[in-house]
């Protein structure tokens, strides 16, 4: 199995596939490497596509220190996996808490970046403070829920929540495969991903000074069913610069599997027009 070793001693699985412009691929929390078959099978044909499973993810390392997971730690995974692999820049595509990581990338290492996409961002980013803290004590709620059970059943669970539904209706065999392959993950490393990573990292509010000067070309995604994300995304389209924002109709949070033609056909646009230098801001940074 390939694998690269991180600066603390993490061992991380990833694939790749094609010859050409870089694209790294940022799973959500409830997906893993495989999450990313739609786009690897598209964009092989003319990038060198690489994903990877993150730490706490198998068949990447399961560490049981809470410690060796956060934020920051995630961010540092994307460029070591980079750096091992000989890639200078990349189009960093995440999904959900891969998006999050995909925009820490974007904002602390630009010049690695051709362009960051963010789909399905969002989740536990509301302005109001006090909606953000139900967001934070739902996260604890999530982290026990795989801690107290069996993967398949909190994986059965997890996926059946509104924003996972219109996949669940409009396309069953891929919603059953979403269920399959969150219950062979680690009930271990979600629940420290949820309690160190999702329930501690800054909700994009946050991050608001620091996006207003995004400099690097960013395609926003979400699904217009995916509520957790809406506000969050449409506030990235009016803060970075270089945002643009893509709404599909009818559609909920596992967006890159529940809708892959649209999601590949944005990110075709996307990368083309970045690797060219013709994604222009749409207003000068402040």
């Amino acid at each position: 199995m390939p694998k690269i070793k991180t600066a603390d001693g993490v061992n991380l699985y990833y694939e790749e596939s094609g010859a050409g412009t870089p694209v790294v691929f940022v799973h959500e929390f409830a997906g893993d490497y495989r999450t990313w078959e739609p786009q690897m099978r598209r964009f092989a044909r003319s990038h060198r596509c690489v994903t990877y499973s993150q730490r706490g993810y198998p068949p990447s390392d399961v560490p049981d220190d809470p410690a060796r997971y956060g934020q920051d730690i995630a961010r540092g995974d994307v460029i070591a996996l980079m750096d091992a692999l000989g890639i200078d820049r990349a189009h960093i595509v995440g999904h959900s808490m891969g998006a999050y990581t995909a925009l820490h990338v974007g904002l602390r290492h630009p010049q690695r970046c051709i362009s960051v996409t963010a789909a399905g961002c969002g989740w536990g980013s509301l302005p109001d403070p006090a909606a953000r803290q139900a967001m934070r004590a739902q996260a604890a709620d999530n982290a026990k829920l795989f801690s107290d059970n069996s993967m398949a059943k909190a994986a059965a669970i997890y996926a059946d929540t509104a924003t996972r539904q219109p996949q669940k209706y409009k396309d069953p065999r891929g919603y059953a495969e979403f269920v399959r392959m969150l219950g062979e993950h680690s009930a271990q490393g979600h629940a420290l991903t949820m309690t160190m990573l999702q329930a501690k990292r800054p909700t994009l509010w946050d991050l608001e000074a620091e996006l207003k000067t995004f400099s690097v070309p960013l395609l926003v995604i979400v699904g217009d069913e995916d509520e957790t994300c809406l506000d969050g995304s449409v506030f990235l389209k009016r803060t970075a610069p270089t945002a643009a924002l893509l709404v599909i109709q009818r559609s909920g949070h596992t967006i890159t599997s529940e809708e892959p033609a649209a999601v590949n056909d944005a990110l075709a646009e996307l990368f083309a027009a970045a690797e060219a230098g013709r994604w222009l801001a749409h207003r000068p940074a402040q």
